[in-house]
């Protein structure tokens, strides 16, 4: 297994995953959010993989201030096998190498699974408010 930053040519392997975890949703374009991720300096797409397929990718990025993960997932058919901690690894090791000292994260109220895993990695519920508008209409 390796953990390498994406190129092109892994577009449709990435969003298939994306897809295949849950993580994508109908009001967000995965292809143009990959677009954006990989054309700036402050956000990068990290994959995991084996000799044959991409297993695990990550949106990593930072505003200059606070490092945020998006699009975090693993195959179902290889999760519970460490790759995740692996891919977040990684993802923090870019956020550091980037003179990011935190990281944000946003999990979906319903995911108490996925929010308990973060737990156990060291995260802490923040009494914080998320709020969103879109402005792309």
């Amino acid at each position: 297994m390796i953990i390498r930053q994406f190129k092109p040519g892994d577009e449709s392997a990435v969003i298939a995953l994306w897809n295949e975890c849950g993580l994508t949703r109908s009001w967000n374009d995965p292809a143009k959010d990959i677009a954006f991720a990989i054309d700036g300096p402050s956000s990068t797409i990290l994959v995991l993989e084996d000799a044959r397929n991409i297993l695990g990718a990550v949106m990593v990025g930072h505003d200059g201030h606070r490092g945020a993960l998006y699009y975090f997932g693993v195959a179902p058919s290889h999760q519970g096998q460490g790759l995740a901690r692996k891919l977040h690894e990684a993802a923090e090791s870019w956020l550091r190498q980037n003179g990011v000292w935190k990281i944000n994260l946003l999990v979906r109220g319903e995911n108490e699974k996925v929010a308990a895993i973060y737990e156990a990695m060291g995260y802490e519920r923040q009494n914080v408010l998320s709020l969103g508008k879109r402005i792309d209409q």
